[in-house]
């Protein structure tokens, strides 16, 4: 089915961002895989390419593009070579933007946005702790006043862009009493005393991705580097959720779309029983059921892209995309590594990698049961 969701201008903003994968991303897969993170010029090549500041107002180095579609093909052409490539750039321009564009001051903005967009600062949110989980009114990091400066202690984990970030925006409970309304953001900027960083964790997919834990020991930090309202911090990040969700949403869907059409190309070459493995009516019968949910979910995203472009999207819709994306993916690529037979467990085929690290996808940003809650609660329940 055709996508009405996009125009020529987004069309051509596809190509620029499929160039960039093409040429500084692909030919070094392997070397990403080995580093387990991606390396400081494919930032500072995507800055040149301009692929960084579309969020961000044109007076600091954006394109302040206005519109979430372009975030959007973005994302989908990362995910379609891996699911970490759009993890790692996700974090950076979907989900640390808007924190960095609407709850700054100008001196902040003059200080981060520049390099935000360059690429030469790269950028992670510290949300998730050692025991909290999804529960992010129960975190235990803390940031005590010190005269005009915050002393914050606690640790992150499971941080994407952790182990390179030069500025991580952190969630602190700044007032114990207020519980959720007792949480302050501090930009916490890479080299402050007292601010270490893990070993890259060892993920079971997705090992392209800087993923780090993240130690605060004391760490003093300015008043200048508080991000939006103290005490407010629990309100801005569930604002800020619904777009976080809907980028992973966009980003699960074309993963299985890319991972779908190559394993389709596989079953019309791959022969047993003397014709194509997916002449066989199980086969063509999976195969079209798989095309049609892919397709089904594919124009409720665009929905949702659409509605968040207009400002209209509500918590609860980012919700359903979320869960159901990440689902249908699962679904998707199981299958896929099936139709592949011993090859698809082999980890130097593709889809193996992509079963691999489409698994955390029903994890991170809320997991399935936190949706489901979401919309339960919707429902009056």
């Amino acid at each position: 089915m055709n996508r009405t969701l996009f125009g020529p201008d987004h069309q051509a903003f596809r190509e620029s961002a499929r160039e960039f994968v093409h040429r500084y991303v692909a030919p070094r897969s392997e070397e990403l895989i080995e580093d387990k993170a991606l390396p400081r010029d494919i930032w500072l090549a995507a800055g040149e390419s301009g692929l960084l500041g579309l969020e961000i107002p044109e007076a600091y180095g954006g394109s302040e593009a206005g519109d979430f579609r372009f975030n959007a093909v973005f994302a989908e052409e990362l995910a379609r070579h891996s699911a970490a490539l759009a993890s790692c750039f996700g974090i950076h321009t979907d989900i640390c933007a808007p924190y960095l564009v609407e709850l700054t001051t100008d001196e902040q903005k003059q200080r981060w946005l520049p390099g935000f967009c360059s690429g030469e600062i790269v950028t992670a949110i510290g949300m998730t702790e050692p025991s909290g989980g999804s529960d992010l009114a129960a975190l235990k990091t803390t940031a005590v006043r010190d005269g005009s400066d915050w002393i914050l202690n606690g640790s992150k984990t499971f941080i994407t862009n952790g182990y390179s970030a030069d500025l991580v925006i952190v969630a602190a409970r700044t007032d114990p009493a207020k519980k959720a309304r007792g949480i302050t953001l501090f930009g916490v900027e890479a080299g402050m005393a007292g601010f270490e960083r893990g070993r890259k964790l060892d993920k079971v997919g997705q090992p392209e991705s800087d993923t780090a834990e993240l130690f605060f020991d004391g760490v003093r930090v300015p008043q200048a580097n508080v991000i939006g309202d103290t005490d407010n911090g629990f309100i801005h990040m569930m604002q800020m959720l619904p777009q976080e969700r809907l980028s992973a949403s966009v980003a699960s869907t074309a993963h299985a779309v890319a991972i779908y059409e190559e394993t389709l190309e596989y079953t019309k070459e791959r022969k047993a029983f003397g014709q194509p493995i997916g002449k066989f009516q199980h086969n063509k019968f999976l195969l079209a059921e798989i095309l049609t949910k892919l397709e089904v979910t594919q124009a409720f995203i665009d929905q949702c892209v659409d509605a968040h472009t207009r400002r209209e999207l509500t918590p609860v819709d980012a919700a359903k995309a979320k869960w159901w994306s990440a689902a249908i993916q699962n679904e998707v690529l199981d299958h896929c590594v099936q139709l592949y037979g011993g090859y698809g467990f082999m980890r130097e085929y593709r889809v193996a990698r992509a079963w691999m690290d489409a698994r955390v996808t029903r994890i991170w940003a809320g997991t399935d049961e936190i949706m489901k809650e979401l919309i339960g609660r919707d429902l009056g329940l």
